[in-house]
């Protein structure tokens, strides 16, 4: 399960009207996020990227003796979580496991996808019938999460000029989120944790976590600082060379690629600092191995049977 993106202009605001449902944004504010999306011709990577994840994912899963098939089911755009419930139970399909495509925990990255998923599920009860849906546990900490991130970190900071290589401090980057929605949620300490572990792998250590991709009303307290000050505050007090690595992200789509290899990009141009951008985990071998790791751990937890219905007492 992952965000979803258009895949075409057309496609730009009736995806973004998806996104913000019942969240209040000025027009002005959605305009900006859909002139980001043509900057890329309307086509989000998220969607080929997830669909490689997935194809990788069985492949490892086949290659292990579970040849089971591995669906894609998007939250904001095609294919879409309930649609996708629907193929899965048209295929004979009555019980499956969930990976959501986010590793750090909160209610928009992942709580928000486990309703969805439930309408989604209701909806299909009430036409057809049901599938129950196992979800896989936490892997912000998983060693090959880890792994994977820290090989993008150690080739991109090869191409940061030998000078300052050895110098540059690692900034990771993730979605900021309203501070309500922090306080109550595990999401900036498992940042932190991913941080910290990634940072120990790669070697460096020097490192920082800010954020990007901040939405909403400007009164509104979200998580700070945003990438983009602080490359400007912190070249200011001496900062020589930065390497930016995604970290709440696991594909390179369209946030990543405006906020951080354009806007960011343009700041460090403007000031003159060098910086180096990792790839989030996309595909990568070592990303996919861990995919599979969790799913086989969620087959092995049920093995001995299905886990049992909630029941209200009456």
């Amino acid at each position: 399960m992952s965000f979803g993106g258009p895949q075409g202009r057309a496609d730009i605001r009736p995806f973004l009207a998806n996104v913000l449902r019942g969240r209040r944004v000025s027009p002005e504010r959605v305009e900006e996020v859909a002139h980001h999306y043509e900057l890329f011709d309307g086509v989000s990577p998220i969607t080929e990227l997830t669909e490689r994840q997935a194809e990788g994912l069985r492949q490892r899963l086949v290659s292990v003796g579970h040849p089971l098939p591995v669906y894609v089911g998007m939250r904001n755009w095609h294919p879409l979580l309930a649609d996708t419930l629907r193929q899965m139970y048209a295929g004979g399909r009555r019980r499956a496991i969930g990976f959501i495509a986010a590793a750090h925990h909160s209610y928009s990255s992942c709580q928000q996808y486990r309703e969805n998923v439930a309408a989604a599920q209701k909806e299909l009860r009430e036409s057809s019938g049901q599938i129950d849906i196992s979800f896989v546990g936490s892997w912000f900490d998983h060693p090959l999460f880890i792994d994977a991130n820290a090989a993008h970190v150690r080739a991109a900071q090869q191409h940061l000029p030998s000078t300052v290589r050895d110098a540059a401090r690692l900034i990771f980057t993730a979605h900021s989120i309203p501070l309500p929605m922090a306080e109550v949620s595990l999401y900036r300490e498992q940042l932190e944790t991913s941080a910290q572990l990634i940072a120990e792998s790669a070697g460096i250590a020097e490192w920082a976590l800010v954020y990007q991709s901040r939405s909403g009303r400007p009164q509104d307290p979200w998580l700070e600082p945003d990438v983009c000050d602080y490359l400007r505050s912190k070249h200011a007090t001496g900062l020589t060379a930065a390497i930016l690595c995604p970290v709440g992200f696991v594909c390179d789509h369209i946030e990543v690629l405006y906020d951080l290899d354009r806007a960011a990009t343009d700041v460090c141009a403007e000031i003159g600092l060098p910086m180096a951008r990792a790839e989030a985990v996309n595909d990568d071998p070592l990303f996919l191995d861990m995919m599979a790791d969790v799913v086989l751990r969620t087959i092995r937890r049920h093995a001995t049977g299905r886990p049992l219905p909630i029941v209200k007492s009456s």
